[in-house]
This record gives C-alpha cells, structure tokens and sequence, in this order.
C-alpha cells in the first residue's frame, strides 16, 4: 500500500514527475485479433460520430489543415501590430512606444503600410501550422505508444513538451525563409514593398543563406514558445474541467467546450509570449542587419533591450494563441474528428496504487 499523503501529491502537482515507483503487477491482455492493443487514455472518445479513426492518416491530414488555418489566419490578421512589434526592437529611438509606432507608420506610409509583410507572413505561418499541429498529433501518438499507457499518464506533461518540441523544430525549418522575407521587409524602409521584390533581391545579395540564417534563433524563440503552448494549453484544459466548469466534458455541448478552448488558449499565450519575447527580439534584429550573427546582436541589445516591445507582444500573442486553439478545435468538431477528452488515471495504475478494491 502506498502512502496516501505521498499519491495525493504526486496526483495534485501538474508539473511534476512521478514520486512514487510502480510494482509489476500481471493482468491479463487485452487482444484484437490475437493482437494486444495499447490505448492512451487521454484518446478514449466518447461515443459520437467521428469521421475517421484517432491517429489515422486522415486524422493527421485534417489536423494539418487546421494548423494551416490557425495559424496562417491569425497572424495574417495581426500583421499590424507585429510590424509595429517589430519595430519597436529594431529601431526604438525612432519608435518610443505601440501608440507612437502606429502613428509612425502611418505617417510615413499612409494606412496600407500596416499591411506590409502580409504574403510572407501568410505563406510562412500557413507551412509551420501544417508541421506544427500535424506534426505534434504525430509525435504525441508517437511517444505515447512508447510510453505505454500507465507511463503516458504519469509522465503526460513531459510527454506534451517532447511532442511539442519536437514538432517546433521541423515547422520552423518551414517557417524560416518567409520569417525573413517579412522581417526584412517591415523593418527596412525602402528596401522592398512586396514578397515578389524582396525575395529575388535578398537571393541575389546573400544566396539562400539569406533565408535560412535566423533558423536557429528562431528554434531558440520557437521551441520553448510552442513547448509551453501545447503543455499549458493541455493542463490547462484539463485543471479548468476539473476545477472551474460545473459539469463534465461530456455534458458540455460543443460551443461551450470551444469557449473553454478560447480561455485555455489565452493563459496559455500570455505565458508563451513572456518565454519566447527575447529571442524574438534577437530575430527580429538579426533579419535586418546584414552578417550580424544571433551572438552578436545578443550582446548588442543587453539584458533590457531584449524586452522591448513586451506588452506588445503578450496583447498579440495572447489573443493570437487563443484564437489559434479555437479554429484548431474547430476545424476538429466541423470535420468531425476524434477530439479525446481531459486524461484520466487507467484502472490499471489505481489498483497498482492501491486507489481501487
């Protein structure tokens, strides 16, 4: 028998490892076909009409298009704000403040001059939600199956920074190269007004390095970013079903479901904003500056300049990462898609820990 105090905690603390060990204990295999299935827990769907199987191919697929959607969308729709953002850490003399910058830009390039930038960052963000999202279905179905179903739910926090991760660094690779196109045409006057003009002009001045050099600051601001993203959005969800709304899951309809999705989605972002803000800024100043390398412009801005534009930043990200969760889960319920429910401890793991007759 385990100690009861001990279980309580290592069941309470949402960020935390296991503090307990496990005794083997045999049960009896559960087979399909002479074949022993491994089901993780936080995929069990209610029964409902689904469209295809969870983990299928058309599942990955679907999930993708919404990644496609969600992001591609909503930063295409903040455009505005992430060019004054931009600004505000390239060029903080010339931009003292969101409000100042706005009437900056304005000034100097009338009202469509908020708009610059748009193709790259709809093309670019449209690829890394594709490989973000697909991919994070993929690598959490992935290493849960390694896991097996006992270690997933225990170890299920870890398991959503691994998946995150992971995803994150195959949709920056995708995002990159109009990363810098975007950058380098919002935060350079004159330099070029559209995606047609400034991809052959940085081609031919810096080869294709040009589009690939801010990769690794990017996975430096990325990474941890989507990490955080997808683990307090998945705990989050999970603490506000068991704590704040009044009936379970499968009671809710799915309108109220998708508003849960919204507010998870929102705390989630504020929280992501604050871990990815100063490597933002190194990317930001690095696709400006010609042969500047991550380093460098580190050292450049110190440890006050790589704040700069903050609030900007929690105001857009935080409403950008709640809006994302909402069409992602969106697209989930108009397609029909598995959508699995907060994770629950398997049967298996409460007689091991004593917490069943």
């Amino acid at each position: 028998m385990y100690p009861t105090v001990l279980t309580q905690l290592a069941r309470a603390n949402p960020f935390s490892a296991p503090l307990f060990s496990l005794q083997k204990v045999e049960e009896p295999q559960q087979s399909l076909h002479g074949q022993r299935t491994r089901r993780l827990a936080a995929a069990a769907t209610a029964d409902e009409d689904v469209s295809c199987d969870f983990g299928s191919s058309k599942y990955y697929a679907l999930c993708g298009f919404g990644g496609i959607l969600s992001c591609g969308l909503t930063h295409t729709a903040v455009v505005p704000l992430d060019l004054v953002k931009c600004r505000l850490q390239v060029d903080p003399d010339k931009y003292k403040s969101i409000g100042n910058g706005f009437s900056v830009t304005v000034r100097e390039d009338g009202v469509r001059g908020l708009a610059k930038g748009w193709a790259p960052t709809f093309i670019g963000y449209s690829m890394q939600g594709l490989c973000k999202f697909g991919f994070y279905e993929v690598f959490k179905i992935f290493y849960s199956d390694l896991l097996g179903e006992e270690n997933t739910y225990m170890w299920r926090t870890s398991l959503y920074l691994a998946a995150s991760a992971s995803a994150e660094f195959f949709a920056d690779m995708a995002l990159a190269p109009m990363e810098a196109v975007k950058v380098r045409i919002q935060t350079q006057p004159g330099y070029a007004n559209t995606l047609r003009q400034c991809v052959p002009k940085m081609y031919a001045e810096e080869g294709l390095w040009a589009f690939y050099k801010g990769v690794v600051p990017l996975w430096m601001r990325q990474i941890p970013y989507t990490m955080m993203k997808f683990a307090c959005f998945e705990r989050t969800v999970e603490m506000l079903y068991k704590y704040v709304v009044p009936k379970p899951r499968s009671e809710c309809s799915k309108s109220e479901q998708l508003v849960v999705t919204f507010v998870a989605g929102y705390i989630a972002g504020v929280f992501c904003a604050i871990v990815s803000h100063p490597a933002d800024s190194v990317v930001s100043v690095l696709n400006k500056e010609k042969g500047s390398t991550a380093v460098q412009v580190l050292k450049k801005l110190g440890p006050k300049g790589v704040w700069k534009g903050l609030v900007a930043r929690i105001i857009m990200i935080g409403t950008l990462t709640a809006l994302q969760w909402f069409i992602y889960d969106s697209v989930k319920v108009y397609f029909r898609l598995p959508r699995p429910p907060p994770p629950e401890m398997p049967e298996s793991l409460k007689k091991k820990l004593g917490l069943t007759e």
